[in-house]
């Protein structure tokens, strides 16, 4: 089965931007016969259907973003969207959010309910079940028409668009490097699936951080939790590891497993130190309160809005293709009591 064609592939072949093949294909007068001809020809050759949904995004300017989050609960995620809401605002756009609950069927839905003609552009960081499914068909079905997307946070390769990420296995590699100063050696890792990039990564910080500071990686030392936060596994993991410091991939795994060790008789930060990722409200309040990694989600949010909104204003005088690219937000540990300083 042909693949199907899409506004992209025209432009490549022609040699055109994909604003003149959509112009073009609309009759526009704004074009000229022999591009109209020579473009309607090539999409009529290769049986050229256009998507609704993309077409009903590009035909009008609506000063609209459309957000897509896995979890409304995570501080982290409240944060980005704060930041995308700020510098959106302050230039003139809405933000219409929708969350996905780390559901692929959920965030398809969402990504078609918003793009009815109501969007400018997506900003999204993909669920868990969309990573875990690898299938990214429906983000694939925007970007090939010129949609505007920006991901953030939880990524993927899969799909070329512009991305902003944090800068997780160096940040991690300082976390670990930090434990490892203090006298801890045999440091536990709480960690998600690997189809989530974001653990991934501070999973190959950790195994770093280790192998720079001559520790071998002990596997039994590496506890994979499932992504819907399932925590029946840390109490026998604590019990049957000699474990003086544990790292968490997320705030969460952290404070109950702080929490867990303290009903243990365990003394923090003396016996086991702890430290997770997202500086949130848990953090600053649990006691002893949790030595954390700051991911500044208001930071990324504003960048991945002015990413978005300049592509969007930029395609609107231009028919110059802008690359993609990628930034990346430099996170900090923030130093609490639940590690020797």
């Amino acid at each position: 089965m042909r693949r199907k064609i899409t506004l992209k592939d025209i432009a490549r072949e022609l040699e055109v931007s994909i604003s003149t093949v959509s112009k073009a294909l609309k009759n526009s007068a704004e074009i000229g016969r022999d591009t109209k001809e020579k473009v309607q020809a090539f999409a009529k050759l290769y049986n050229y259907k256009p998507n609704n949904i993309a077409v009903s995004l590009k035909n009008k300017h609506t000063k609209n973003i459309g957000v897509i989050i896995p979890d409304i609960v995570h501080y982290f995620f409240t944060t980005v969207f704060r930041g995308i809401e700020k510098y959106a605002n302050s230039h003139g756009y809405n933000v219409i959010i929708c969350v996905s609950d780390e559901s692929f069927d959920k965030e398809v839905i969402n990504m078609e309910m918003l793009a009815n003609g109501s969007i400018d552009g997506f900003i999204m960081a993909l669920s868990g079940e969309t990573q875990l499914k690898n299938d990214f068909s429906h983000l694939r079905e925007v970007t090939d028409q010129g949609i505007p997307l920006v991901l953030f946070d939880r990524v993927t390769d899969e799909i070329q668009c512009d991305k902003v990420i944090l800068n997780d296995t160096e940040i991690t590699h300082q976390a670990i490097t930090k434990m490892i100063k203090s006298g801890k050696r045999r440091i536990g890792l709480l960690t998600t699936e690997n189809f989530f990039n974001v653990s991934t990564d501070r999973e190959a910080g950790y195994r770093k951080a280790l192998t720079d500071n001559g520790i071998s990686v002990d596997e039994n030392l590496i506890l994979t939790l499932p992504f819907n936060e399932e925590i029946d596994a840390i109490g026998p993991f604590i019990d049957n590891n000699d474990i003086d410091a544990i790292f968490a991939v997320n705030e969460i795994f952290a404070i109950h497993a702080m929490g867990i060790a303290q009903g243990k008789g365990i003394k923090v930060p003396e016996e086991i130190s702890f430290i997770g990722f997202t500086d949130g409200w848990l953090s600053r309040y649990a006691s002893p309160g949790l030595t954390s990694i700051a991911q500044h989600g208001d930071q990324m949010g504003e960048i991945a809005a002015k990413m978005l909104i300049d592509r969007v204003e930029e395609e609107l005088k231009s028919e110059i293709e802008i690359p993609f690219r990628t930034e990346i937000v430099k996170a900090s540990i923030v130093e609490r009591e639940s590690t020797i300083n």
